[in-house]
């Protein structure tokens, strides 16, 4: 079972304003020559864009400017989110540490949720973390041992859906699709959903740092392994359970999607800036 709660252990901090250290572009002069008597050529000014941006953003395909946007990218944003995020687990449990990532979940709607996962040798939490703030706002926890299935796969949707997407995604199961209530199925804003669907955050191709706990496949990995291990010392009923990885479509049963294609084109689920609004 998982548990959701409010957390409050937090308080809100400053985010310290670092000030660009990016280089300066450099221009270059360059005169042609001529003859004697002829007037010279005029100098011609030409900026090495080129060594500047492969320079300040080694991916030639990624554009800065939209990912400063997102607030998690913002200097010691993520670092305070750890940081808070380590001091609590060790007052509340002590559980040791494997790892963070930042991933986006997508819920029983197809909302997108900005999300960081952290990983102990007993629970698996699911912290929905406010960058503006940062605080965190809510803690899901879910024990290791009570993880039975896997899927790995592209998304799938009904042929009747109006807002579907693209891409692959990682589903963990802790209680059967099956006996979930109707009411909770149906309620966009249900914490009773006994899954929860991860694909990669939208800043992962930013930096190195983002590459790394950003990418699905470093946390499965690491998943895997930790949930093995905690049924193997479980006590409960988890104990010699095994745990099923599966590669197969992952289906998400939205059919009109408004309120998805809303929210998902408009970012709704990031700590993003939205810009000024007035005139």
């Amino acid at each position: 079972m998982s548990t959701v709660g409010n957390f409050e252990g937090f308080q809100p901090v400053s985010l310290k304003q670092e000030g660009d250290d990016q280089p300066s572009e450099t221009d270059r002069l360059s005169m042609e020559e001529g003859d004697p008597g002829k007037d010279p050529v005029p100098r011609q000014i030409s900026r090495q864009s080129s060594v500047t941006e492969s320079t300040l953003y080694p991916n030639p395909y990624h554009q800065p400017y939209i990912s400063r946007k997102y607030f998690v990218t913002r200097p010691g944003a993520m670092e305070t989110a750890i940081e808070d995020l380590k001091s609590h687990i060790a007052e509340s449990s002590g559980e040791t540490i494997q790892g963070f990532w930042l991933l986006t979940k997508i819920d029983h709607w197809n909302n997108e949720q900005e999300r960081i996962l952290v990983l102990t040798d007993k629970t698996l939490l699911i912290c929905k973390y406010d960058f503006i703030m940062l605080s965190c706002v809510q803690l899901q926890r879910i024990p290791l041992s009570a993880v039975y299935r896997i899927c790995l796969g592209k998304f799938a949707f009904p042929g009747m859906s109006l807002d579907k997407r693209q891409g692959e995604g990682l589903r963990i199961y802790w209680g059967s699709p099956e006996e979930q209530s109707l009411l909770s199925r149906w309620n966009p804003w249900s914490t009773e959903v006994p899954y929860a669907t991860f694909t990669e955050h939208p800043v992962k191709y930013t930096s190195e740092k983002f590459l790394e706990i950003c990418k699905l496949s470093g946390f499965t990995s690491k998943l895997v392994p930790a949930i093995q291990n905690a049924c193997k010392d479980s006590t409960g009923s988890g104990k010699g359970r095994r745990l099923m990885v599966l590669t197969e479509p992952i289906l998400i049963e939205t059919y009109t999607g408004l309120m998805s294609f809303i929210g998902n084109r408009n970012k709704l689920g990031y700590s993003l800036a939205r810009g000024s609004i007035g005139f």
